[in-house]
């Protein structure tokens, strides 16, 4: 590859990333935003952002999954060497919490063009690793449920979304949000309230 090539790949590369980073910001600003908008605030012409995104719907599902990206990876390190299963399901929470409230407004917008289908799609990696922990939570007498893991994690992954949809409506504040977020999934894994309080007080303070 020459170093022609391969300068022309980097700017490509950092103009996409520029034209994301700018799309993100001016949807969640005004979630109507058009092509045209994004371009401008990016400073580029209309041609280069269709040039890397064919239309409105494919840009969204692109930041679509880099927050999916961004939350696996916040899930993997927030529970990455916990033994404790209810330590590692609440750090994974509030791992993700900060991804999820950046990517909130983008959530709603989303379900207009992914679909809710094709954003449970794309977080089944997410969902599985949940399961699997809660199976260990179940296996060691940690959490009780009447639901199989795999089901309480995609009751843990509604609870999030729902917890996500309160603080846009104004239910519930953006910086109470995520210790609220992992209690709730705690208890919901049969924590009693006054531990998974603590724990969670404890791991935020």
């Amino acid at each position: 590859m020459s170093a022609m090539t391969t300068g022309n790949s980097t700017r490509a590369d950092t103009n996409r990333r520029r034209i994301l980073d700018v799309a993100l910001a001016e949807l969640l600003r005004d979630p109507d935003a058009s092509m045209d908008q994004i371009a401008r605030a990016a400073g580029v012409v209309r041609r280069t952002v269709y040039g890397h995104f064919p239309s409105r719907e494919a840009l969204i599902s692109t930041l679509v999954d880099d927050a999916v990206q961004a939350l696996a990876e916040a899930h993997a390190a927030g529970r990455a060497g916990v033994e404790d299963p209810a330590e590692a399901v609440a750090r994974s929470v509030l791992a993700i919490w900060p991804i999820a409230d950046r990517y909130r407004l983008l959530v709603a917008l989303a379900r207009r063009t992914v679909t809710t289908q094709g954003i449970r799609e794309r977080l089944a990696p997410v969902r599985s690793a949940c399961a699997q922990l809660l199976q260990r939570g179940f296996d060691e007498g940690v959490f009780s449920s009447p639901l199989p893991a795999p089901a309480l994690a995609h009751v843990h992954e509604q609870i999030l979304f729902a917890l996500v949809e309160a603080v846009n409506d104004g239910l519930l504040a953006a910086h109470d949000a995520g210790r609220s977020a992992a209690v709730t999934v705690l208890t919901a894994a049969g924590v009693p309230a006054a531990p998974a309080d603590a724990l969670v007080a404890k791991l935020s303070g």
